[in-house]
């Protein structure tokens, strides 16, 4: 193959160029606005006493989790075995599985990680604690394990604190292999409920759930060290409740659409924009715009994008365009000008990039590699 050929998997744009060189559609990340969320979030939870883990899942990006460990978090969330390794291989040495895993490949992974880094995972089924355990004295090592309560979300989760206590006193039963770490509360749905009022009562009502439990666990002398949970849309809630010790927020240093549609509680820190996705105009009309990325750019799950320039709105998306249209009497495009949009969902947008580039002003400083891009095992 001619090697006179440029590489199309190197970062599209380079370190102190400008943001009209990036080739496109890509990833940005506007430092100033990412070092605002960040610091913004870890100081309110700080203050209650609670720790932030970050979920590595947002971005999947190990310089990101870095700047997020430096900061003050304890360490990462991931959901994947495979998302856990890439954080680990890089040196990142405290990360939670907050998921449910099945299989003997995926259990292996973890009790080898174990080797490396200070592990632990949820379960929700005596299945997972056996298979886990199992690995676990194969490979002589030791994982933490949280019993997952279902807390609103209808996903993983036991239903109730009894089925918490069994499951709690199997992963007992199988010391020093597997340690009781505590409970896993996450309640995904209540991070967008709209109103702030609506958001406070379903953390209300998860606290209590969890308040039960705890106390039937201590009442059977199981220790619990670590309540964990949280997330973008209630962190605040979580921290300030004396109850959880972990907050697992994940979207906060990219934020998206969907989380910029809830309202906040008057003394909660706006958080912005951070992640955009950049595209170029590739074709006009009257009054309409098409631009070079689409659905293999952008998640579509919480909606389309939405654009940045004023006067625009997307119309429609397809693989790869997006058709936008002018709303009122605007400068009409022109090809090769470049246009932001926020995505609609920050975390599957980003596993469709195989980088982020990090921009202050109109300056490219940084370029990241979305480094478990993929790791879906």
């Amino acid at each position: 193959m001619n090697t006179e050929l440029p590489d199309w998997r190197k970062a599209p744009g380079e370190v102190g160029s400008s943001i009209s060189s990036v080739d496109t559609p890509a990833l940005i990340i506007d430092l100033d606005a990412f070092e605002f969320n960040l610091t913004s979030v870890h100081d309110r939870v700080q203050t209650t006493g609670a720790r932030v883990r970050s979920h590595a899942k947002a971005h999947k990006s190990v310089d990101i989790a870095k700047r997020q460990i430096a900061a003050g978090a304890i360490g990462v969330c991931c959901q994947k075995a495979s998302e856990a390794q890439v954080f680990v291989e890089a040196g990142i040495h405290d990360v939670m599985i907050s998921n449910e895993i099945f299989g003997k490949s995926k259990a292996d992974r973890v009790a080898k990680l174990a080797r490396y880094a200070k592990i632990s995972i949820c379960v929700d089924a005596v299945e997972q604690i056996d298979q886990i355990a199992a690995a676990a004295q194969s490979n002589q090592t030791s994982i933490a394990v949280l019993v997952e309560l279902d807390v609103g979300q209808g996903r993983c989760g036991v239903k109730t604190p009894e089925e918490a206590l069994r499951l709690a006193r199997s992963v007992a039963s199988y010391s020093p292999h597997l340690s009781l770490a505590g409970i896993q509360a996450y309640g995904g749905s209540a991070q967008h409920f709209r109103l702030a009022e609506q958001r406070r009562a379903a953390v209300t009502a998860s606290i209590e759930k969890v308040k039960t439990t705890i106390a039937l666990l201590q009442g059977d002398g199981l220790k619990v060290s670590t309540v964990a949970g949280g997330g973008t849309g209630t962190y605040e809630l979580e921290a300030s409740s004396g109850i959880y010790t972990e907050i697992q927020t994940g979207s906060y240093v990219l934020m998206d659409a969907d989380y910029a549609r809830n309202t906040l509680a008057n003394d909660s820190p706006t958080l912005r924009h951070a992640l955009f996705g950049l595209c170029t105009v590739i074709s006009v009309s009257e009054k309409q715009a098409v631009l070079d990325g689409g659905l293999k750019a952008f998640a579509t799950d919480s909606g389309h994008p939405t654009m940045v320039l004023p006067g625009w709105s997307v119309k429609s998306i397809s693989d790869e365009h997006t058709v936008i249209v002018a709303e009122a009497d605007v400068e009409p495009l022109q090809i090769g000008d470049k246009v932001r949009l926020i995505p609609g969902h920050c975390d599957p947008t980003v596993n469709l990039h195989n980088w982020l580039i990090a921009v202050r002003g109109q300056i490219i400083e940084e370029t990241w590699p979305v480094s478990a891009r993929g790791a879906l095992f």
